[in-house]
């Protein structure tokens, strides 16, 4: 296992991972505790829809899932906080169209072979340099934005009424909340997939949760399971040669599991 270390596209896939790790853990915070769950899920699949645009145009494939995935942030954060009735519609609208575009996209570039697999799954060992950069960028911006407005964006994600009072631009903070899951979520597509980005998102989170008085801790948290998980996840795919993406999820799985049942056995 050691020897792995050696190579380049093992050391960026163990870089990869811990940055997106980190950044979703304190992204899947803000994403549980103002209940964006489903919405971030409407988000990642219509990401799909900017990886088909890059393919067929050549451009990266994190720019076009990126444009496309701010862009369905801000549509979702317009309708939940203008027509909140309507936001199921809307977001499965989007869903279904990303996903449409993407395909259909894909399909219609010349001479391209969909690896269909790595866009559902994750393909971290597939991490290039610039990758890289990406992602320890985006990182740095959310640490600089939950840091320097945490005061705020506490008050938004627990009474987001009572932050209006205070004055608090709630629509503002709300819609750059749902812009960075988008860019979160891009991110970590390439670590675990489209299918299992939300679990990601959630599963170190909910375990966090339980363990943290504050939203402060409640990031940090995440962030050290996350990490734990996915070095574990790729151990685990490694040694089995199984799709790494599945099994960062499956470890997350199991490790939710045995949580609960020590609680449970706690309680008892």
């Amino acid at each position: 296992m050691i020897e792995l270390l050696s190579y380049d596209f093992i050391q960026n896939a163990l870089i990869a991972g811990l940055l997106v790790s980190m950044a979703s853990g304190i992204i899947g915070s803000l994403i549980v505790v103002n209940r964006m769950v489903f919405l971030a899920g409407g988000i990642a699949h219509t990401a799909y829809g900017g990886i088909g645009t890059a393919v067929f145009l050549g451009l990266p494939i994190f720019l076009g899932a990126s444009v496309f995935a701010v862009i369905a942030a801000l549509i979702i954060a317009a309708i939940t906080l203008k027509h909140r009735e309507r936001m199921d519609t809307f977001i499965g609208l989007m869903w279904a169209v990303g996903m449409a575009i993407g395909v259909v996209l894909i399909d219609l570039t010349p001479g391209y072979q969909a690896d269909f697999m790595s866009y559902l799954f994750g393909s971290i060992l597939a991490v290039s340099q610039s990758d890289i950069y990406f992602m320890a960028t985006l990182l740095a911006i959310i640490g600089f934005i939950v840091t320097f407005w945490y005061r705020d964006i506490l008050a938004v994600s627990y009474d987001s009424e009572y932050a209006n009072l205070r004055g608090i631009n709630v629509g503002f903070f709300y819609t750059l909340i749902l812009t960075l899951s988008a860019l979160t979520i891009v991110v970590a597509i390439k670590v675990v997939g489209l299918i299992l980005v939300i679990a990601l998102l959630t599963i170190p989170v909910y375990i966090a949760e339980r363990l943290s008085t504050t939203l402060y801790g409640m990031m940090l948290l995440s962030a050290l399971f996350s990490s734990i998980f996915t070095l574990i996840g790729l151990w685990f795919s490694y040694r089995f040669d199984i799709a790494s993406g599945a099994s960062i999820i499956l470890v997350s799985a199991f490790s939710l599991f045995l949580f609960l049942l020590i609680n449970r056995l706690r309680l008892v």
